[in-house]
């Protein structure tokens, strides 16, 4: 059944395809070591193979977020403040748990990073290393 892009699946999954689970888990586990661009990388794969459909969008986020902190890391607020709104945006529509992830959760840490970004001047040392709960299993 073709949906039109940006439209949500009406059966959200409970957690990605067998196929990549591996590679959905292993963001979790590099964004929480610290490893933000390699986050995105492990994650691309899956985002590309659903690029075009609905759920697209939900990884394109986790994939911002992880961009949005490689930016953090080098004490840039503009591209982190764009990066982490964006994937606030990806995620308009989405239930509150989605793929096995707490998203209201997530969410609510987008929120208070965004807030700690805007603080000028921004001072990303103040802020306790991020961290994801990882998706249940």
């Amino acid at each position: 059944m073709n949906r039109p892009v940006g439209a949500l699946p009406s059966e959200t999954p409970a957690r990605p395809a067998a196929r990549s689970l591996a590679g959905y888990h292993a963001f979790f586990d590099c964004f929480n070591a610290g490893q933000y661009f390699e986050a995105h990388e492990v994650l691309e794969p899956l985002w590309l193979a659903v690029r075009g459909r609905a759920e697209a969008r939900f990884y394109q986020g986790l994939i911002q977020l992880a961009g949005a902190f490689v930016h953090w890391q080098k004490g840039r607020s503009g591209p982190t403040r764009a990066l982490l709104r964006r994937c606030r945006e990806q995620w308009e529509g989405y239930p509150a748990c989605y793929a096995g992830l707490d998203l209201a959760r997530l969410r609510g840490q987008v929120a208070d990073w965004l807030a700690a970004v805007e603080e000028q001047p921004f001072k990303p040392w103040k802020v306790k290393a991020p961290r994801l709960e990882p998706p249940a299993n």
